[in-house]
Formats: C-alpha cells, structure tokens, sequence
C-alpha cells in the first residue's frame, strides 16, 4: 500500500473557515432551466455504449474541457457523494474513468454518516453546474456543486452546513476506484497515483487508431485546496482530510478541489499553477462561471416565446457542452458533433462548423470566431508539399491527430458545401467585429477559388461535389464516396452509382490532376456558391475593398441566374441537379430537400418559389408529420430511417424554413415549425437534441447531443432563420 501526506502536520479541529449557513456567495442561475437536459446515470462498463444497457449517459462539461461529467441516479446509493465520470477522451475517443471517482464520504466519532439518513438526495442540473443535495439528519446538510473553471479544470465544492442545536465535529474523506476497460492495451493504460494533495490518474501510452490514443503524458488529477492525505489500493484510494471540522450551530464549511484533465507534461505545469489559482478564489471562480451563463441564458431565451426557452437553453447546454479547446492538432476552440458519439468526439467538420458558428454567435460571438478560424488553420495554402493543386480548399474534417500522426479519422479526400462567407458575415452580424472580417476576406475569396478551378468541369460556372488527389481516391468507387461526402448528404439517392452517379477527371492547361468531379453538376453547391459571393461581396464593402465588392456581387448575380435558369424543372416545379454536359434536369432520381435551398439563397424566382412551396407544404411530400425529409415522401427511394434517404436534419428544416420565410410564406414556416418542434420525440422533454428524426413517427435518429442540431434549432426558436444573400 502506498501513501502521499500533505507536508504540514495534522491541524486541529477549528471553525476558522467556516461561515453561516445562510450566506449567499453570487445569485445563483434561474432554477426554471433546472434539468433540461436529463443527466442521470451510471456507467457499467468503460466504453460508452458498450454497457448492458446500450445506453450513454448524458454528460456536462464546459469552456472546452476534454472530460464530462453526470449526476447519480435516485437510488443508486453506491454513487452518492459524487458526481458521474469523469468521461474523458482519449485524443479522440470518449471513456469512462469511473462509476463516480470522487465521492465524498463523512464519519463522526468514528462512525460513517449515511448521506440519505434524511430522506432521498437531489440531483439537479443547471445552466453551468451540476448540484447534489443531502439531508444527513440531525441537522447536516450537504451540498455539492460541480462547474467548470477552466478548459482543463472543473471545480468541485461540498458545502456541510449545521442546521441543528449541537456543534458537531466531522472528518471528511473522498474514495474511488477505476473503471478499467475491459480489453488489452486500454485495459492497462490508467494507473493511480497518490499525490501531497490529492490524487491523480496517470496513462500509458497506446496508439489503437480506431480506438484509443495516448501519447504517455496524459494525466487526470484530483487537487485539493485544504491538506490531505491518501493511500492506494490497487484500483481503489482513499483520500482523507488531516484535519476535522468543527461546526458550531448555524454555521458551515466548504472542501474545494478541482478535477483536472491534461494532455501534456507542458499542460500539466500550466494547470497546476491555474488550479492553484482557482482555489486561491473559489467562490469568486464560482461566481464568474455562474455570471456568464446567466449571460448565456439571456442571450439564447431573448425573443424565444415562454414555452420554448427550454429549448432553447436546451441547445445552449449542448452546444457548450460539445466544445472542445485547442489541443493537439486542434489550434483554435471548436465544437465537435456530440461527445456522446465516438466517432464525433473528438474532431471538428467544416460544414457542421459553419452552421454551429452562426447558432454559437447568439451567446458567444468570440466563441463562434474561434471555431471558423479552427477550420481555416488548416486551410491548404499554395505552397503545400503534398496538395499544391488544392491552395484554398478547407478541409473535411480535422481531429487531434493528423495522419502523420495515426489519426485515422483526419480527411483531406474532400471538402464540405461552401458556407463559411455566410457563417462569417453572420458571426460579424453579432460581434460588429470588422477586424475579424478583414482576417477572414482573403481565405474565404481563395476557399471560393478553389471550388471554381477544381470542382468546374466543363468552365460554365456551375460547379459540381468531387474528391482531391488524395490516396484514398484509388478508384472510380472511392471518388464517388469522397464526393457524396464532400456533398455532406453521404448516401442521398443522387449519389447512387445505381443511378448512373459517376466521376470524371479535371486537370489544369497543362494537364495537372487538380481532383474528380462527378459527372453532374449539384443544385445545393451552386446556390451556396452564389450566396457566400454575395457574403464576400458585403465583406469586401466592410473593408474598403471597393473593386472587390462589385465584382462579387456581378459573380454572385450570374450564379444566381445559372441555377435559377438550368436547374429547376417546370414539370414537377422542382429544383434539381443536372447532368454535367447536357445541363438536364436530373429528375428521375425523385426530388430531394436540396431543392429548396434556392429559397434560401434567394436564387429561385417568385414563380418558382410558388411551386417550390406547394412540395414543401404538401403532406405527401415535404410536410409530413416531422416535416422537412431529406427525400420527398412520393419519392420511390423515400426510406425514414435511412440517413440521408428520409430522415429529418434540423438544419435542412431550418434551409426550408428560412426560404419560405424570405419568399413571404411566414405562416407556412410558424405552422412547419410548430409541427416539428412537437412531433420530433424529446424536443418538448428532457430528451437530447438528435442528428436527425423519423419523419413519419418523430422517433429519435443516429446520434444524440448533436451539435448543429442544437445551432439551427435557436433560430427556429424565435423564427428568424438568416437567409442567406
């Protein structure tokens, strides 16, 4: 058995750090967003999702940090005095550390006080905290109250307050062991280690691509602010406090600490010190992250009707709760998908990025600034070693690792739909920010480049989905997935090879392979194209690019008319992709929501934005019970659990909306709207935010906790979805 003491001798009994019980440090946030989000819940095995249940627990974190945790559930006494988890990602992957690792246990006179001697505890969680509450009996009450103080470090207080008629002396003590993965080599990986104030979680390293990745430095460690001492056995320690606390009546006493997660010896070094900080100043550290979040809550609720601003914090608390701080090849703040999924934990997509910034941008614009600039860090720049031909292209997705590095999920195979002129104008909107402009202009002006010299067949001026030079690329196959990926609707029936989908070549004058295109040109792409030129257009203007501006917006203009002229059909009064060279509508593929994002851009004209919304309003069509599908409910390939094939995204639905809104269908969009926020299951609840929903029945999709989701749904919410243009 091994031991760590703290330096100083044991002190005696003293009251000198307590306080009366009916001190308030700072207003607490609004108890009417208590548990909008149901975070409850025990692990049973290491891997999420990978226990009995088949049923991930919902998770809390904030300002970034890479580990999370939850509340216990009523009941599960084994859990009380702690919260959930930590769950902490492995670089990219997300694991549990423990059941509850660090749960405060309290004796007196050599006895161990049951936390629930006076009745069953309360678990609540609220905007930036998570709080347990405990009726030891006799008078004791506990409280204990978990936020985040930085994006490496989360603050844990337990209050003991004596309400009763006796002064009473108590020993405090914490405990908890490992959850250890049930397979070699993460099954080794975490160690314990006793430390002078507390105790901490070393990892080894193990490079398990698809997995678990550590490079050996990473640490979790438990500090606490008063002297301690602990022991270890095994998977288990035992941390207790060296000195007791006496607690006259009316009086009470706090145990600060922090829980901290670190990638790096230098990270380490540097939230020692933070942490230090934090508990030079806990009440002070509280009250700041319990300011912003009001700050928060007020930004998100302003304008929302009183019966959706539960949703709307809702989203807020999954947005924040998916952000993840610069680490590794990860430069700047950004929001991954949902840390409840492994494949969307640790990385950050273009596209997703660009809708989540605009969503963010409502109570966080330098937030939303940061997670554009996350993408833009790796924007390929002209004098690239390996992609010369693709100077301007963002990125897919990028994650911790690069492929240098065994990041597996890393892809440069090909990009994402054009919206990062629109996200940014939108984040300007909120920030006022003119330098964030001037940053942005020459990287979105050469990201739009980029998609005319690579992605233009045939030079017409519509553009078409495709893949880069790329390994991956290796055969006519490969392209065409890499395309329906850069597409972002990977298996939509317009890009079947069944249907005829395929790929051809492009190569600069001099005969360079600058890519692949596929063999047809995509309305959604081309509509995007001409919005973001009008974006860069009013960028130019901001920043005194005169010249610029005019040319940008003559460019965005015939884009507009190129779509408006060649890719709507008369006969179905739908907006379609069409085949690269003969400019047919390609229509026997059935129609799609992609369709209706020239209403969004303010491509299509009045007439056609007539027929455009008789398909979107049609129960056969578009508006079935959770409206917006992916595919048209008349379309032979219509299927509702299918992905892209039928299933409801929320930001397709917030595309449609915003367009029907732009042509003055206003009380079309309220009625969709209502109808979805209704119908799509656990939106009105406490359930997460989905990926996407069952058109039919409403039933949850694919991931939970999903972060673009979460963005597009804040503007459905108060019914002012940005049109793009």
């Amino acid at each position: 058995m091994l031991a760590a003491g703290a330096l100083a001798a044991p002190q005696a009994a003293s009251q000198a750090a307590s306080h009366p019980a009916s001190a308030a440090d700072h207003p607490r946030p609004p108890s009417r967003y208590a548990d909008v989000l149901d975070l409850h819940g025990t692990p049973t095995a290491a891997l999420p999702g990978d226990d009995k249940d088949n049923n991930p627990v919902t998770v809390f974190a904030d300002r970034g940090a890479w580990h999370a945790y939850a509340l216990p559930e009523k009941g599960d006494r084994a859990a009380y005095g702690g919260f959930t988890g930590p769950l902490y990602i492995a670089q990219e992957y997300p694991w549990w550390l423990s059941t509850s690792f660090s749960r405060i246990r309290l004796s007196e006179g050599g006895h161990t006080l049951d936390l629930a001697a006076g009745g069953t505890p309360r678990f609540t969680s609220l905007p930036g905290l998570l709080r347990q509450s405990y009726d030891l009996g006799r008078g004791l009450r506990l409280t204990l109250e978990l936020r985040f103080a930085t994006d490496r470090s989360a603050l844990v207080r337990a209050e003991l307050r004596n309400t009763g008629t006796a002064t009473r002396t108590l020993h405090a003590g914490w405990t908890g062991s490992l959850l250890r993965p049930k397979d070699a080599p993460m099954r080794d990986a975490p160690s314990l280690t006793a430390t002078p104030t507390g105790v901490g979680v070393d990892f080894a390293r193990v490079r398990k691509e698809w997995d678990y990745l550590t490079d050996g430095t990473e640490r979790f460690e438990i500090t606490h602010k008063e002297p301690v001492r602990t022991t270890l056995d095994g998977d288990t320690y035992r941390t207790a406090a060296t000195a007791p606390v006496t607690l006259a009546p009316g009086r009470s006493h706090r145990f600060d600490w922090t829980e901290s997660y670190t990638f790096t010896a230098a990270e380490r070094t540097r939230e020692a010190h933070r942490a230090r900080q934090v508990l030079a100043a806990p009440s002070a550290e509280a009250a700041a992250a319990d300011e912003r979040w009001r700050r928060y809550v007020r930004d998100v609720t302003r304008g929302v009707p009183a019966d959706r601003r539960r949703m709307a914090v809702k989203s807020l608390e999954t947005l924040v709760t998916n952000r993840r701080s610069a680490a590794g090849k990860i430069k700047h703040d950004g929001i991954t998908p949902s840390i409840s999924y492994k494949w969307f934990t640790g990385g950050l997509w273009a596209w997703d990025t660009w809708k989540q910034a605009v969503g963010t941008a409502r109570f966080d614009p330098r937030l939303a600034q940061s997670q554009i600039r996350s993408m833009f860090d790796w924007q390929i720049r002209p004098d690239s070693r390996t992609r010369p031909q693709d100077a301007g292209m963002i990125p897919d997705a990028i994650f911790y690792n690069d492929p240098a590095r065994g990041g597996g999920n890393w892809n440069e195979r090909n990009s994402k739909p054009p919206l990062a002129a629109w996200a940014v104008w939108e984040v300007y909107r909120r920030s006022g920010d003119t330098a964030f402009l001037r940053e942005m202009y020459p990287k979105l002006a050469a990201y739009q480049d980029w998609w005319y010299r690579n992605r233009d067949h045939d030079h017409n001026g519509l553009a078409e989905y495709g893949a880069t030079v790329d390994p991956a690329n290796d055969s006519p196959e490969q392209r065409r997935l890499a395309a329906a990926w850069e597409s972002g609707m990977d298996n939509a029936p317009r890009y079947d090879a069944a249907l005829g989908t395929s790929v051809v070549a492009n190569r600069a004058a001099d005969g360079t392979l600058l890519g692949y295109s596929l063999a047809q040109e995509s309305v959604d792409l081309n509509a995007y194209l001409a919005a973001d030129q009008g974006y860069l257009a009013r960028i130019a203007a901001v920043v005194g690019h005169g010249r610029d501006a005019r040319r940008w917006k003559e460019k965005s203009a015939a884009t507009h008319a190129l779509v408006r002229k060649t890719m709507y059909d008369p006969a179905d009064g739908w907006f379609h992709d069409t085949a690269l060279g003969t400019g047919k509508p390609l229509t026997a593929r059935g129609r799609g929501i992609e369709g209706a994002i020239p209403l969004w851009t303010g491509t299509a004209s009045a007439a056609q934005a007539r027929t455009v919304r008789a398909r979107l309003t049609d129960p056969g069509e578009f508006a079935t019970g959770v409206p917006f599908p992916t595919v048209a409910k008349s379309s032979p390939y219509f299927s509702p659990t299918a992905y892209w094939r039928g299933p409801v995204w929320l930001d397709q639905a917030y595309f449609a909306l915003g367009g029907l809104r732009r042509y003055g269908y206003g009380k079309d969009a309220d009625a969709l709207t209502d109808r979805l926020l209704a119908h799509a299951s656990g939106l009105s609840g406490n359930g997460p935010i989905m990926e996407n929903y069952d058109p039919v029945s409403g039933a949850p999709l694919n991931s939970p906790h999903f972060s673009w989701s979460a963005a597009s749904l804040l503007p459905m919410l108060t019914g002012d979805e940005a049109p793009a243009g």
